[in-house]
């Protein structure tokens, strides 16, 4: 009888750990040295981002360089948003720094049509990891209006 009651104990506790191990979700793992310098990319992009910089080059710089090396960063939604919002900007060549379209580097990295798709793709992808964001209604006006009706 002993056993029985042994057996079933072991079953029994097998089973609970199994189902309370199903309902864990698996933490994302960040890298330390990474998820600070990423964080410092940012930093240096909302400073380049704000009315007294206005460096939209600049920060679409920092987002590239952060997003190639540590995309899994922890605010990479908040990136996506300065990345779509100075994509925006840029397209308008608006801001402090004036794209050159006669120099073919620039004429290539920053061609109004390219800038605007990379604008919907940056802040589609931002609303789409992050849909309670703080940007949310900003990055919907400008998306409301960049992307041609009925898409």
């Amino acid at each position: 009888m002993r056993l029985i009651a042994f057996a079933f104990t072991a079953i029994l506790l097998t089973v609970v750990a199994a189902s309370a191990q199903r309902n864990v979700t698996p933490a994302i793992e960040r890298d330390p040295i990474l998820e600070a310098d990423a964080m410092r990319n940012l930093d240096v992009a909302w400073q380049g981002f704000g009315p007294a910089r206005k460096a939209y080059k600049q920060v679409l710089g920092r987002f590239e360089e952060t997003y190639a090396a540590y995309p899994e960063f922890s605010k990479i939604d908040e990136f996506l948003y300065l990345a779509g919002m100075s994509s925006y900007y840029l397209s308008k060549n608006e801001g402090k720094q004036k794209v050159n379209l006669n120099l073919e580097r620039e004429r290539e990295k920053y061609d109004p049509q390219r800038l605007r798709e990379n604008a919907v793709a940056y802040l589609s992808m931002m609303l789409e990891r992050n849909p309670e964001s703080k940007y949310r209604e900003n990055a919907e006006k400008v998306l409301k209006e960049l992307k041609p009706a009925g898409q």
